[in-house]
């Protein structure tokens, strides 16, 4: 593996070499400086290049790229008339002619619009039609296109075609280089909803980008092992009436329908906004269980019936010029149901035969208040934003169960979830001069969950006798104070940021009024970037990071998360943090047609928090699922994504990964190593057949896993779509089929505590159809609210 990673680099290395321009006259005098921005949203282009080529053959004289703020200076140009020119991928190319003398040495070309490939209709905000792929200086981001919304209805549906990201088809549970332990945040916020039932609640049309950012820096929350990802929507703040409207049904074995109403006003100093999303849907799920050893099946037939529902209401009060003013508030209501059964089936009659037949309603409502005020100074880029935001999540689970063959026969369970979160920012960016920026901020959270729980059933008590399960109220407080502070400087070719974040943290648990546990530290979370950009189609990024990842509730609570016939999982109070130690090097090469990044990644895990898999003491058929602390662990890996366009009609995204790990984990009576090395493919192909029709052809192949406790088999799937535009490109309408071969399957081969065999099934092969129609009129600058996260696995947030 690490020779593999070192003739990569040593590759990409000399191809750089190679590519270098030739070395500068020194009569050379000229200087040219400017700024590139979006022609809609006026905002700054970062890694713009920016080229000066020959009159007389076109040959490139010097060149470079833009900085963070969008402005750039090429120095040392020669006497005489060139062309200059600006490139960014998704963006058409920008040319003039300047003219270079002893007269006019110092030309500044001023302010430069750049407009995507795709014309913006007026005051609609057009997805482009080809998504593309970003390295920046502390994360990647995929803009996403209509190549990308036309896979499927809902943001769980194209998370697997992200270069890295992998969804849990059965589960909806999230990985970021083959690790769960990464934070998901939309427009910098991370969502009170948990963060599958989100996934399918954000409309895929909604979704402008999707940053991976994997080494955060200081100015982000230090949680989540692998990262962060941050789901960009898009938002509308042009004069005037505008909106947006889109429906979709998705055919299973069971029917699904989603839609969204986006509107916007604009008029003076007031913006008002109102957005309204809606998933519902029937979903199955079935799998079976092998023991050879006790000559027994275990099969799994669900069938869950969801329905969400999601509101927004905002405004936006423009002061004047260095004054704004914003209030928005997130409404989310889910309804979900379900029902079916597990059956235990002995072939050889050794035991009884066991049928647990399952009825689950859920009930919950997340509600968001935030409140932000930013002043911006004299300066350009100087400003002090305080925001504060407010979360209340609850949530009621009725769980019905009914035994047969075994002494626990019908009982209820029910959770009540009271969960709450304040946070306080205050934010502060002065950038001292032209070549560098200092930022500043504190934050205060408080966070409150509840869990009430009682059932009316029997459970073994310590003896093995049957006695009625007691009631149970666990209390989850955490208090977190941190500070944070940031410096970054520009050179011609060279730029760096460091910043550490300083957190203090207490953590207070209680069972049934008496004190679980208390836990209390503070932790400084240094990190540091290095970019380097030797010319305009190269660049090399150097990251370094410290993290942690804190014990969430589901993981310290003792309350019985869930119980299959032979299946107990329960919390551990006695749970520590882990941290983890990053190092990342990245490396991107402009193409003529698109781009090319590779990257290799290594992480340092201080007492990794794992799951451990008992034999229940009061019966060895029986395992008890829980987490503990383990040692010091590692892991490192490689990546490699490219967008590209070779032909008129033909366009690709393609990525690949690989990382290996060691992973630790009790088993029965046993402390598991083992060591796994895992890669990813994936390609999605684009053919353009008209100006209105477009054809997709997208294929994923994941390699073999080996967890402590089980070996996965590979899995592949491809999926075709469609989509054709019309009024004026105005309107579009989207068909796809997923996983046409019915090739996904999670299909496992157990060692320990008992040799086992199975495989799960769900409704990969699908047909979705899509409608999305823009109206409106009108443009100006939209507001630009930071991006942040608010630092906890199960924080406020909202949906658009």
């Amino acid at each position: 593996m690490k020779q593999l990673l070192t003739v990569c680099v040593l590759l990409l290395s000399s191809y750089t070499l190679t590519s270098q321009t030739a070395p500068i006259d020194p009569l050379n005098i000229g200087n040219i400086t400017g700024k590139i921005i979006d022609k809609t949203l006026q905002q700054p282009v970062a890694y713009a290049a920016v080229v000066v080529k020959s009159s007389n053959d076109g040959a490139t004289i010097t060149g470079g790229i833009t900085l963070d703020d969008g402005t750039f200076k090429l120095k040392d140009i020669p006497e005489g008339t060139h062309i200059f020119e600006v490139q960014f991928i998704g963006y058409k190319t920008h040319t003039q002619q300047i003219v270079v003398s002893r007269q006019n040495r110092n030309i500044d070309v001023g302010t430069i619009v750049l407009e995507e490939e795709v014309a913006n209709l007026e005051g609609v905000d057009v997805v482009a039609e080809r998504s593309t792929i970003e390295q920046r200086i502390d994360r990647k981001v995929i803009n996403v296109g209509k190549d990308l919304t036309t896979t499927g209805a809902t943001a769980a549906d194209i998370m697997n075609n992200i270069p890295s990201v992998n969804v849990d088809q059965q589960t909806g549970d999230l990985s970021l280089r083959g690790n769960q332990n990464v934070r998901v945040m939309v427009d910098g916020k991370l969502s009170n909803v948990p963060v599958a039932q989100l996934l399918r609640q954000i409309p895929s049309t909604s979704i402008k980008s999707i940053e991976l950012i994997t080494n955060p820096s200081a100015k982000y929350n230090p949680e989540g092992m692998s990262g962060l990802i941050n789901i960009v929507l898009h938002k509308n703040a042009n004069i005037g009436f505008n909106g947006s409207t889109n429906l979709g049904y998705t055919q299973g074995i069971k029917p699904k329908f989603n839609g969204s109403l986006n509107l916007n006003y604009r008029s003076g100093k007031l913006n008002l906004y109102g957005n309204y999303g809606a998933n519902i849907g029937q979903y199955i799920n079935n799998g079976n269980l092998l023991r050879p050893e006790e000559n027994s099946i275990q099969f799994y037939d669900f069938l869950n019936d969801n329905e969400s529902h999601l509101y927004k209401l905002g405004v936006d009060f423009y002061i004047n010029e260095k004054n704004t003013l914003s209030f928005f508030t997130n409404q989310n209501i889910f309804d979900g149901g379900g029902g079916g059964n597990i059956r235990v089936v002995y072939l050889n009659n050794d035991f009884p035969n066991i049928t647990q037949f399952n009825d689950v309603d859920t009930e919950n409502r997340s509600q968001q208040y935030n409140l932000d005020y930013k002043l911006d100074f004299a300066k350009e880029g100087h400003n002090i934003e305080l925001e504060i935001d407010q979360n209340i999540f609850t949530s009621e689970t009725i769980f019905d169960f009914m035994l047969i063959g075994s002494p626990l026969s019908d009982y209820t369970d029910i959770d009540e979830v009271d969960r709450e979160q304040t946070i306080v920012n205050l934010d502060y960016v002065n950038p001292l001069d032209e070549k560098s920026k200092l930022e500043l901020g504190t934050e205060v959270r408080l966070f409150n969950t509840e869990i009430d729980y009682e059932s009316t059933g029997l459970s073994f008590n310590s003896n093995g006798d049957l006695v009625p399960t007691p009631s149970t109220n666990f209390i989850y407080d955490q208090e977190i104070y941190s500070a944070y502070a940031t410096y970054g400087q520009n050179f011609e070719k060279w730029s760096y940021q460091v910043g550490v974040r300083f957190e203090d943290v207490t953590v207070k648990a209680d069972t049934n009024t008496v004190r679980a546990f208390t836990d209390k530290y503070t932790q400084l979370y240094p990190s540091a970037f290095v970019k380097y950009n030797p010319s305009e189609k190269n660049q090399y990024q150097l990251s370094v990071s410290r993290r942690v990842d804190r014990p969430g509730i589901s993981q310290v609570n003792p309350i019985r998360e869930f119980t299959t016939p032979l299946l107990s999982a329960f919390g551990n109070t006695e749970l520590i943090p882990q941290f983890t130690n990053s190092v990342e090097l990245n490396y991107t090469r402009r193409l003529k047609g698109g781009s090319i990044t590779a990257g290799v990644f290594y992480r340092k895990i201080e007492d990794e928090i794992t799951r451990a898999l008992f034999i229940d003491p009061l019966d060895e058929n029986k395992t008890i699922l829980t987490f503990d602390n383990f040692n010091d662990n590692s892991s490192f890996g490689f990546e490699l994504s490219s967008n590209y366009k070779p032909t008129k009609w033909w366009s690709f995204n393609a990525s690949f990964d690989l990382y290996s790990q060691t992973q630790n984990g009790i088993v029965g009576t046993e402390t598991v190593e083992v060591d796994n090395t895992a890669w990813n493919a994936r390609i999605n192909n684009n053919f353009t057949v008209t100006k209105k029709l477009t054809l997709s052809l997208f294929g994923f192949y994941r390699g073999s896993v080996r967890t402590v406790q089980f070996d996965i088999d590979p899995m592949t799937f491809i999926n075709v779509g469609a989509r054709y535009s019309f009024a004026d490109r105005k309107g579009t309408i989207s068909l796809n089929y997923n996983d046409i071969f019915h090739t996904m399957q999670f299909a496992v081969d157990g060692r320990l505590p008992f040799p086992q065999t199975g495989s799960f099934n769900w409704e990969s092969d699908t047909v979705y159809l899509g409608l999305s129609y823009n109206f409106g009129g009108g443009k100006n600058r939209a507001l630009r609210r930071k991006n942040r996260d608010d630092n906890t696995k199960q924080g406020g947030g909202g949906f658009f």
